[in-house]
């Protein structure tokens, strides 16, 4: 309402009140002013900055049709719009799981634990808990498979020290690592990251704003491709934890457009009837849903 005040302020002026100008003619340019222009009904605050952020009840009826709980949020770059089903859960932070995968690659090219998206990492001959796990692959592969034991690998490698203040800088969520759980504090423990500084990290990931090499940038871009079409590219990660019985899934990641760039952050858990076997599809399925619903793809 800083406009309104504003208005105020001069109507109060005396050469206002002098000159041919009422205060009702002032006070119908406000009210014009505000029905030719297409805001939302509601603003949220992030980092101090004033943000724009529209309710969509379609997302909600996804989720609900879907038979899972949660937020779908998604940022239209060219417009400065988030769209969300909950304001309420935008800012809640959960586990980052899988998702933590984009912020430890770029720890691991940052500091040389990893050279580079071909690095093999070799596959020790111990069963591991799924089965696309136990072969050696590529620093790539292990990403896009969210390989966990490779992960945790880097992890350790990386150390706590370096950890923390590579998490410091990066400033990603509000995440505790300490000596004992350096290999799985993205998966148990008290490590939360929200909805919207996922999209917050994204955003400043693909524009080049993290204190990073522009080589780290470059691996990160191409690693990250999920799906490229003629008319779109999608680059994310999802992620999966499993905490006191929670399943907490995600999907984070950007669509690039040749016009525009959207930003999304799904975060679901089942509802009791769901079926658990479809948990791994329903977190990308939902997201494509309600960007389909925005005609963001077809």
């Amino acid at each position: 309402m800083v406009f309104f005040k504003i208005i105020r302020q001069i109507c109060l002026m005396p050469a206002c009140r002098a000159s041919g100008w009422q205060a009702s003619k002032l006070f119908i340019i406000f009210f014009l002013f505000i029905a030719c222009t297409n805001q939302p009904v509601q603003e949220s605050v992030d980092k101090a900055d004033a943000i724009t952020t529209k309710e969509n009840a379609v997302f909600q009826t996804i989720l609900d049709n879907a038979k899972v709980e949660g937020t779908i949020l998604i940022y239209d770059e060219q417009q400065d719009i988030y769209y969300t089903n909950s304001f309420d859960q935008i800012d809640s932070g959960r586990l980052p799981a899988s998702t933590f995968k984009i912020p430890n690659s770029i720890i691991a090219l940052e500091t040389g634990v990893v050279a580079d998206e071909s690095t093999l990492f070799k596959w020790d001959g111990e069963p591991r808990r799924m089965a696309i796990w136990e072969k050696d692959m590529i620093f790539k592969e292990a990403f896009h498979r969210s390989c966990v034991p490779c992960y945790q690998d880097i992890a350790r490698q990386v150390g706590t020290s370096r950890m923390t203040a590579y998490l410091k800088k990066l400033d990603y969520g509000n995440i505790v690592v300490d000596s004992s759980d350096i290999d799985r504090f993205w998966l148990v423990g008290e490590s939360k990251v929200s909805p919207m500084e996922q999209i917050d990290f994204l955003k400043r990931l693909y524009y080049k704003e993290l204190p990073i090499t522009d080589r780290t940038y470059e691996i990160m871009k191409q690693m990250m491709v999920i799906e490229d079409t003629e008319d779109y590219t999608i680059s994310g990660k999802t992620g999966w934890s499993i905490q006191n019985g929670i399943n907490n899934g995600w999907y984070v990641g950007y669509i690039e457009q040749e016009e525009n760039v959207y930003f999304f952050a799904t975060n679901i858990s089942p509802l009791p009837d769901f079926d658990m076997d479809r948990f791994a599809m329903i977190r990308s399925e939902v997201t494509i849903r309600a960007l389909m619903m925005m005609k963001i793809i077809n």
